[in-house]
């Protein structure tokens, strides 16, 4: 989740490692050898970007400029692995209004589930999971940081950054995803050259953002709504949030931001078709 005084800024530091990431495409494989078979992405021929130099973990933030008026819309489902009681008191961190929105609607989009949520709701987790409109990639099992000082985020060592991803995969297929994607993002979108080397080798592409929606603790729907229109390019990808009790505005907000995407010409679009055109032109 992110703090509502603070824009997140994607970690650039990486320079031309990181662009080159994004230049080169390949199909994911049917399966990662390094990892078990149920803490692994989906066997599929979803596209993935190429690792980096040395073989790090590509990062993907946003898709072609020059191929059409194509966004994406991106729901983080949160919770971190000690929010558990939390839940059990009745803090919602789902929120069904929101799918329905998007079913009404007819968006597609890519939810990034941690397996903590899937662990709490995992009917809807199978529920998104089956629905073609969607798709299911992985947003770590505990949603601790992956760096230092990211946002308030307990953190995860760096010894056990790949096992919590795989754990992660394996609780979405505990609970009914038949098929997470090989994406990943990172708890509160912070990563660095180590986070990336951690998790080289499992197949996955890290998904960042280009327009931040300021849903997280929001309380004014029109603000919202406003920032992601005032941000949206080809090809964006808009980072949102489907936790209820968190980022209470957000059906509210994609009630009115979709209309009126569309009428300026825009298709919503999963990141998977995004990613699949990255390498052909920005």
């Amino acid at each position: 989740m992110i703090p509502p005084a603070r824009r997140l800024i994607a970690l650039c530091f990486l320079g031309a490692a990181l662009t080159a990431c994004g230049t080169a495409r390949q199909e994911h494989p049917a399966s990662s050898p390094a990892s078990p078979a149920t803490g692994s992405p989906a066997p599929s021929r979803a596209p993935v970007l190429a690792p980096g130099p040395g073989g790090l973990t590509p990062v993907f933030e946003h898709g072609p400029r020059t191929r059409g008026k194509t966004v994406a819309f991106t729901f983080d489902a949160d919770m971190t692995a000690d929010q558990g009681p939390r839940a059990a008191s009745g803090e919602r961190f789902d929120n069904p209004g929101l799918i329905r929105a998007l079913r009404e609607l007819k968006v597609p989009a890519t939810v990034f589930m941690t397996g903590s949520w899937a662990e709490q709701y995992p009917a809807e987790a199978r529920d998104l999971g089956r629905d073609p409109r969607f798709e299911v990639a992985n947003h770590s099992w505990s949603h601790y940081a992956f760096t230092a000082d990211c946002y308030g985020l307990p953190t995860v060592d760096a010894g056990r950054m790949r096992a919590d991803v795989e754990r992660a995969y394996a609780s979405l297929r505990a609970a009914g995803v038949p098929h997470p994607m090989p994406y990943f993002r990172f708890p509160g979108g912070c990563y660095d050259q180590r986070a990336l080397r951690a998790l080289s080798g499992l197949g996955v592409t890290a998904v960042q953002w280009d327009v931040v929606s300021g849903d997280a603790f929001a309380t004014d729907a029109d603000a919202v709504a406003r920032q992601v229109l005032d941000g949206v390019r080809p090809g964006s990808v808009v980072v949102l949030h489907c936790t209820r009790s968190a980022a209470p505005t957000t059906e509210q907000v994609v009630r009115t931001v979709v209309p009126e995407l569309r009428g300026r010409g825009y298709r919503f679009v999963k990141v998977s078709e995004l990613i699949g055109e990255t390498g052909t032109g920005r």
